[in-house]
């Protein structure tokens, strides 16, 4: 089966306004560069907007998911920090954008477990904290424990090292944090890669994500792979 798109535009022009979208990446290292600006030309284009995005966290200023909430696109947003992010943090603080922050472990659980079909489960993260407000609680082995849902979206959108066209993925290095749970975890799952290959040439046991979870895949261009803070010192 070839999931191969012509572009990054064709692969998102059916997500609609309200769509909850998962967004790979951590920090800004194997985020889908291509196709959140994809994202970003369709809503200047055609007015897409009020997502419901599901990510580590919303890049940096004037890059990757950041351009997102610079144009408006995000309505709410489930991570685990604000990072980098300056309009990120004084939308938080204004009140202006709802944003749910979740223990990181607790979100990649999350996210795994809509793909594993597990509707919830109890983790000791977050008890006695406000994490912990509003949650059903339980005591295993004399600790409490919260109860967590599974996290499920429309789309994921999501970045690999190496593709082939039957959507078979491998990541490499902390690209491999989060997308590939957020790869189960959707209904239609968006791949972009650097390398698109032949079916045949990955081995097997290399591949992080089969194909049956990927709808479609895009190869990528000009990658900028940007780092959010550099600190040097004089040696």
């Amino acid at each position: 089966m070839n999931k191969i798109l012509p572009s990054a535009a064709d692969a998102v022009a059916d997500i609609p306004s309200g769509a909850t979208i998962m967004l790979g990446g951590f920090g800004i290292c194997g985020i889908p560069e291509n196709l959140i600006a994809a994202l970003v030309a369709l809503g200047a284009s055609s007015g897409l907007t009020n997502l419901h995005t599901i990510a580590n966290n919303v890049g940096v200023d004037g890059f990757g998911m950041g351009l997102m909430l610079e144009a408006g696109m995000i309505a709410s947003h489930i991570g685990s920090y604000a990072g980098e992010n300056k309009l990120l943090e004084s939308l938080i603080v204004s009140g202006r954008l709802p944003v749910t922050l979740i223990p990181q472990g607790t979100l990649a659980e999350r996210i795994r477990a809509a793909g594993a079909g597990i509707p919830a489960f109890y983790t000791p993260a977050g008890a006695g904290t406000v994490v912990a407000d509003g949650k059903e609680i339980r005591d295993f082995n004399g600790r409490p424990h919260l109860l967590e849902h599974a996290l499920h979206a429309d789309f994921a959108l999501i970045k690999a090292w190496r593709g082939d066209r039957m959507g078979n993925l491998v990541y490499r290095k902390t690209a491999r944090n989060m997308n590939p749970v957020m790869a189960t975890a959707a209904r239609v799952t968006i791949a972009e890669v650097e390398q698109l290959v032949e079916p045949g040439t990955l081995d097997p046991d290399s591949v992080h994500t089969p194909g049956i979870y990927v709808h479609r895949i895009i190869q990528g261009t000009d990658y900028e792979k940007r780092i959010e803070r550099r600190t040097v010192r004089s040696v």
